[in-house]
């Protein structure tokens, strides 16, 4: 799809089309409707993340509590989208031994429990290593770095969505 393909949807059409950037936010799709006509594919992300950092805290971690867990089996069970599933599949998530499966419940749920959302990473960029690495070190973050450095890989997520989608 072109940018201007982008830009000459209707609302309805644009979230029905880009609403699985933001995982289980369409909000943002649609806030970001708005500032339709893009120049080009950086200012249709710049708009995107310009709704995430405008919005309210409350909606931010909404944002954040809405994407799945790393590697969790529930979450595979209930139906990840579809991005999600080959997004972790692209870092090894989906062949895990049963050590590393529980190594990263432990650390899931540790994470969850002193930030009340998931771990989020853009895993496209990691792997299993890099993962379990990373989910180390932002345990030892106060929450609201970790709301920040949570922000900016949903960020980075929505980057590789997007120019998966669209024409350069």
């Amino acid at each position: 799809m072109t940018i201007i393909e982008v830009n000459a949807l209707d609302d309805a059409a644009f979230v029905a089309r880009f609403g699985f950037l933001a995982e289980h936010s369409p909000w943002v799709v649609a806030a970001a409707a708005a500032k339709r006509p893009f120049a080009d594919l950086a200012a249709m992300q710049a708009a995107l993340l310009g709704v995430i950092a405008g919005a309210a805290p409350e909606r931010q971690l909404a944002l954040l509590r809405a994407h799945p867990q790393l590697a969790d089996k529930l979450a595979i069970a209930r139906g990840l989208t579809a991005e999600s599933a080959a997004e972790q599949a692209s870092a090894g998530l989906d062949r895990l031994t049963p050590a590393e499966f529980a190594l990263f419940q432990r650390r899931n749920d540790d994470y969850f429990r002193l930030f009340g959302f998931p771990f989020i990473i853009c895993v496209r960029l990691t792997d299993k290593a890099g993962i379990l690495a990373a989910m180390a070190e932002r345990l030892q973050r106060t929450k609201s770095q970790e709301i920040a450095a949570a922000l900016d890989q949903v960020g980075k997520i929505i980057a590789l969505r997007l120019a998966d989608e669209i024409a350069s």
